[in-house]
């Protein structure tokens, strides 16, 4: 069984990643209107009533303004740690709460969902992994620093979401309060074009597939410098630039030996078909 993700979007306005197999879906994060959740799905044509569970990183409220209506609305249970709740003042309903231990798999259908803490200037931070098949997903974005928590799950996975928020020129030169600009850079705050770069090239597994350039500031990063500073070094991963405007396209992740496996079918399809129109 393969995974089928999409960003519904990703940045400062909100952000919210879909991740699924035939049966049933998760989101992580819902810091975009429940209107508009719904919309940008139906675009993509995914069922929202596939989505099992909402998954929440952290209390800023770009990952968690949709949350409460969506999840009253169509009854899911939202995982969120205790402190992650007391500090978001979200209303929830009491049976819709779950919480999670880092670490410790959670079960929804058959997608795994493992949350480990991350380095961010939240109460009590995590990133995840979705796990279904052998496949994984991770979602890395509000991220301070690569710590080896990072860059052991980001070795496991098959496609990833990974923040790349800043450009450190762009940054230092722009007109942000420098208590600003130092709270971003200053190991609490988000991944830089470079550290993302260098988390890629130097930790990328080899039998990943595609990659979601994640996160990006609207002040201080471009979309075109990052699709290129990537793609020079991008080999044979796809690489997707997530919008904070507009959801991207749905992609199909599937386990490498299932893909050699229909290439090889494909191949052997069309040496016969060419045999016999020989």
């Amino acid at each position: 069984m393969s995974l089928f993700i999409a960003s519904l979007n990703s940045g400062s306005n909100g952000n919210c990643y879909y991740i699924g197999n035939q049966n049933e879906a998760i989101l992580i994060d819902a810091g975009i209107s429940c209107r508009e959740i719904e919309k940008r799905m139906k675009r993509l044509e995914l069922n929202v009533r596939k989505v099992k569970a909402v998954f929440i990183t952290h209390e800023h409220a770009d990952h968690i303004s949709g949350v409460a209506t969506f999840t009253k609305k169509f009854h899911v249970p939202v995982y969120i740690t205790s402190a992650t709740l007391m500090h978001s003042r979200l209303r929830l309903k009491e049976e819709l709460i779950k919480s999670f231990k880092p670490y410790e798999p959670i079960d929804v259908g058959s997608l795994i969902i493992i949350p480990f803490p991350k380095l961010h200037d939240a109460s009590d931070p995590y990133s995840f992994i979705v796990n279904c098949n052998k496949i994984n997903v991770g979602v890395f974005t509000d991220i301070g620093t690569p710590c080896h928590q990072l860059i052991k799950h980001f070795k496991q996975c098959h496609a990833a979401f990974l923040e790349t928020n800043y450009d450190e020129q762009m940054l230092d030169k722009g007109n942000y309060p420098f208590v600003l600009k130092n709270r971003i850079r200053g190991g609490m705050g988000h991944l830089s074009n470079k550290q993302a770069l260098e988390l890629f090239t130097t930790h990328k597994p080899a039998f990943m597939s595609h990659l979601f350039l994640s996160h990006l500031s609207e002040n201080n990063n471009c979309p075109g410098l990052v699709h290129e500073l990537f793609g020079r070094q991008s080999g044979n991963v796809k690489m997707i630039v997530a919008s904070r405007y507009q959801e991207t396209a749905v992609y199909h992740i599937e386990h490498p030996y299932v893909s050699r496996l229909k290439k090889m079918h494909r191949r052997a399809a069309s040496s016969q078909l060419s045999f016999s129109f020989g």
